[in-house]
């Protein structure tokens, strides 16, 4: 481990991010450039005394889940945070047993540029880790959810919109109940080793009927959905077309929703980016 050199390798990275740049207020009178010392370590969900000795290079040797959260507070890309690696451990980081978490800054980035349309990224095992204020207005405030909450396939057949099915008021529930079964199967072929999607699996086999009939189907392909309908408690009902981007590097995936140019979806939509989460009572 190379203590002064990871020092200095820290402290450079914190010192090029501005606090817009992770959503904080500068304050006043800030007597460095970039982050405190306790800002990274909060955004890094560590101690500040622990990041200050990092720094300090008098730091013990920090474990691979330091390491992943030092490169996210520090909005490090890919080869800096192999170079922190280096650094810390002597080796890049070791190759994830289970679907990638991590979404690129590019990629939170893009969603961000996205006012019209709403957007989220998921995991191999459906579950939502980014997404834009207009996808938390058309379907949930993914957060306030729970890592848990937040996975779609264990929503659609465990949550808490049965009977009935209805996934986010969405129309083709049925249709994504059956594509998500199916790359579900080809995730766990691909993460065998992954505890997470071990319980997933095992959750849904043990508490869904259905998702045990088509998980031994064995069926691994599915073809896309190209246009749904969302049922919104305030605007009504929103169409609108879904195109997903695949992120091959991080096995992730982008769904943009769009609607057409000039209908009354665009328009709900449009209302949506204004609102946002905020509760109003709809009358029944």
């Amino acid at each position: 481990m190379d203590r002064r050199e990871l020092a200095a390798f820290l402290r450079s990275r914190r010192e090029r991010i501005t606090p817009a740049d992770v959503g904080l207020p500068a304050g006043p009178r800030r007597r460095t450039p970039g982050l405190r010392r306790e800002e990274a370590a909060q955004l890094a969900f560590i101690s500040t005394e622990y990041y200050t000795r990092l720094e300090q290079a008098r730091g013990p040797r920090p474990s691979h889940e330091v390491l992943a959260g030092l490169a996210r507070a520090l909005r490090l890309s890919d080869a800096e945070r192999d170079h922190l690696h280096h650094l810390a451990l002597g080796a890049p980081p070791a190759p994830s047993a289970g679907p990638p978490r991590e979404v690129r800054q590019s990629i939170l980035d893009l969603l961000r540029r996205l006012p019209q349309a709403a957007a989220i990224v998921t995991s191999a095992a459906y579950e939502v880790i980014a997404w834009n204020d207009l996808a938390a207005a058309l379907m949930e405030d993914f957060s306030a959810l729970s890592r848990r909450d937040r996975n779609l396939v264990r929503r659609v057949f465990l949550g808490p919109h049965r009977p009935g099915r209805r996934l986010y008021g969405v129309s083709d529930a049925d249709e994504f109940a059956r594509t998500s079964a199916q790359h579900l199967r080809a995730t766990a072929a691909r993460y065998p080793d992954d505890p997470e999607v071990t319980e997933l699996v095992g959750d849904l086999l043990a508490g869904s009927e259905e998702f045990s009939r088509l998980w031994d189907s064995h069926d691994v392909c599915a073809e896309p959905t190209l246009r749904k309908t969302f049922q919104h408690p305030l605007v009504g009902l929103v169409t609108v077309n879904c195109d997903v981007l695949d992120i091959t590097d991080r096995d992730q995936r982008v769904v943009i929703y769009t609607a057409d140019p000039g209908s009354p979806s665009e328009e709900a939509l449009r209302l949506l980016s204004v609102v946002g989460t905020q509760r109003m009572d709809v009358p029944g």
